[in-house]
């Protein structure tokens, strides 16, 4: 292992770097979702630094939730097997009371060529192999959200639609549990949209209804956009919801 003091830009704090080390023993998998990874001690002899160096570190992975930390157990890699909830970057929430339950079903999943805009969102190159998965999402058991999910063939070159029903159509938990792929944030962008034809037909409304349309890029490891999305949302009796820390 080789530690840098500095960089271009100037200083880089030790304990940043060992955050890197321990990011990119993250993206090539030494340690997988859900698993634990060494002691602080173990880490610290490991990289040669001090075991607070290595705190700070892991403190940091851990406020970006990388990372999680269990009392008395140790630090585990973060999974979303282990979420609360089912759909941790739905913002979607009823007028009244709590998001209680939402469910997830497929339309149908086709191998595609990626179109230039898909491609580019994707670091992808335009006409490569991907993947279309269409589904409806279903608060309560009523369908409000009709999404497009496309996706790169490379990492999910082994893609079936019999694993995505396996996995009840959950998306992020099926990335992670098939194609060790964890989704570690997304960007959104919000638009009202007058919508027509299948997509109002499945979403039980009529031609020209308004709704609501988030176009969402997911990122993994080292920044790598792995999923492309495009969500029209009945916003009726429900409202977008976000926090800003």
């Amino acid at each position: 292992m080789e530690l840098i003091t500095e960089t271009s830009t100037g200083y880089v704090p030790l304990y940043r770097q060992i955050k890197r080390l321990i990011t990119d023993a993250l993206v090539t998998g030494e340690w997988a979702p859900g698993q634990p990874i060494p002691s602080e001690i173990e880490l610290a002899q490991r990289f040669k630094v001090s075991q607070g160096t290595v705190r700070k570190a892991i403190s940091e992975l851990a406020s970006q939730k990388l990372v999680v930390r269990h009392q008395g157990k140790g630090t585990f890699v973060a999974s979303h097997l282990n979420e609360p909830t089912k759909f941790p970057f739905l913002r979607l929430s009823p007028d009244k009371g709590p998001l209680v339950d939402v469910e997830a079903d497929l339309i149908d999943f086709w191998r595609i060529k990626l179109d230039e805009e898909s491609a580019a969102n994707l670091s992808a190159v335009a006409g490569s192999t991907g993947w279309l998965i269409r589904r409806i999402l279903a608060p309560e058991g009523v369908g409000i959200i009709y999404e497009e999910i496309r996706l790169p063939g490379q990492p999910f070159d082994f893609m079936e639609e019999k694993t995505i029903l396996n996995h009840n159509c959950m998306l992020y938990s099926m990335y992670e549990a098939e194609f060790g792929i964890r989704i570690l944030r997304v960007e959104e962008r919000v638009k009202a949209v007058l919508v027509e034809g299948e997509i109002v037909d499945r979403l039980g409304l009529l031609d020209g209804s308004p709704l609501l349309r988030v176009d969402r890029v997911a990122y993994t490891y080292g920044d790598q956009p792995v999923e492309l999305r495009r969500s029209y949302c009945n916003t009726s009796n429900h409202h977008y919801q976000n926090q800003i820390i």
